[in-house]
């Protein structure tokens, strides 16, 4: 891990080194020797592995005798385990051997889970079902980190490097921490509505950027897709809306509307029978009708109404106006012409 007290360059520190690099842990590195102690880590693993462990279980007892870590099936209790010998010399074995039985317990297939056991490889469980409260609501998002025919699946395992396994109520990711990282967001996220297409992008369009050496230094935030959230009022707007104009203060409240019963009361039609309700009924509803009936009888005339003809010789707009104000044009008087004698 690289120093940072001092961040000066150093004369041992050359561009051929890489100083990220987790070099493998030999017997000697253990200098302490054997444990002191035994550890041990027990999963339990349901009914419907059973099978499969039984058939793939001597392919991980032969991974783990590698790193001298011994391993037990025992299948009427349904449960796994692992544990240090006196052989074991890497600490951080056990821990490993602990993720590959949590992983087979989650249906990972056992050549994939034995290779948590690699340096640089590790593994992330995410438990997605206490996300989302409605189950047909977790079943729809859950489809989404799937995809059509797995596709969306697959870019995700490209993209991150990891492989990722959506089973139950839960989510297996196995690969480098920074590709885990970027899995455990995705699949965050689409539990919380956000469609992984948008990370999907996001990761290819970054993919891209670091292929460039001019742009390692720089801020990508130019380059990168922002989705405005769009989330559409599921408020229902009332039928009947409200004048909400300001109006001048009282302190009185308002006086309470009539009830159907005080209406009735009113016109008197509370104290009639009932024979004598339902007469009124029929004829306010007889009413009605004769009233949609004459407007419909009346719109269907409006189509056999002949248009006014206009006359041909064409009036002028002082004619035409006292026309229509029912005058008639006085008649203009006539000069006398009278013979002057001419002398």
């Amino acid at each position: 891990m690289p120093s940072t007290h001092n961040k000066g360059d150093k004369p041992w520190d050359t561009e051929d080194v890489d100083r990220w690099k987790i070099d493998t842990f030999s017997p000697h590195d253990n200098v302490a020797g054997p444990f002191a102690e035994e550890s041990s880590f027990a999963v339990l693993f349901p009914k419907y592995r059973e099978l499969y462990l039984k058939q793939a279980w001597p392919l991980v007892t032969r991974a783990l005798d590698k790193h001298h870590i011994a391993c037990t099936l025992d299948l009427i209790e349904g449960c796994m385990t692992v544990r240090t010998t006196r052989k074991t010399y890497d600490p951080a074995a056990i821990l490993n051997a602990r993720d590959v039985i949590r992983l087979l317990s989650r249906s990972v297939p056992a050549p994939q889970a034995v290779k948590i056991l690699e340096d640089g490889v590790a593994a992330d469980i995410i438990k997605i079902r206490n996300l989302v409260r409605n189950k047909e609501r977790f079943v729809k998002r859950r489809q989404r980190i799937l995809g059509p025919n797995g596709s969306t699946l697959k870019a995700l395992e490209l993209l991150t490097q990891c492989y990722v396994l959506v089973q139950g109520n839960t989510v297996s990711a196995m690969g480098p921490y920074k590709g885990l990282k970027e899995v455990r967001r995705v699949v965050g996220d689409c539990m919380a509505n956000i469609h992984p297409i948008y990370h999907i992008k996001e990761l290819m369009i970054k993919r891209e950027l670091m292929k460039d050496p001019e742009l390692a230094n720089e801020n990508w935030e130019r380059f990168l897709p922002h989705f405005k959230k769009r989330t559409l009022s599921k408020r229902r707007k009332p039928l009947k809306v409200t004048d909400k104009t300001k109006r001048p203060y009282t302190p009185f409240p308002p006086s309470q509307e009539k009830s159907k019963v005080d209406l009735q009361i009113e016109s008197g039609e509370y104290f009639l029978g009932k024979q004598a309700k339902e007469r009124a009924a029929q004829e306010r509803r007889e009413d009605k009708q004769r009233a949609k009936q004459a407007e419909k009888e009346a719109k269907r005339e409006q189509d056999f109404v002949p248009p006014q003809e206009h006359s041909s010789v064409a009036m002028s707009k002082k004619k035409r106006k006292r026309a229509d104000e029912g005058k008639t044009e006085p008649k203009k008087k006539k000069r006398r012409r009278e013979d002057v004698d001419v002398l």
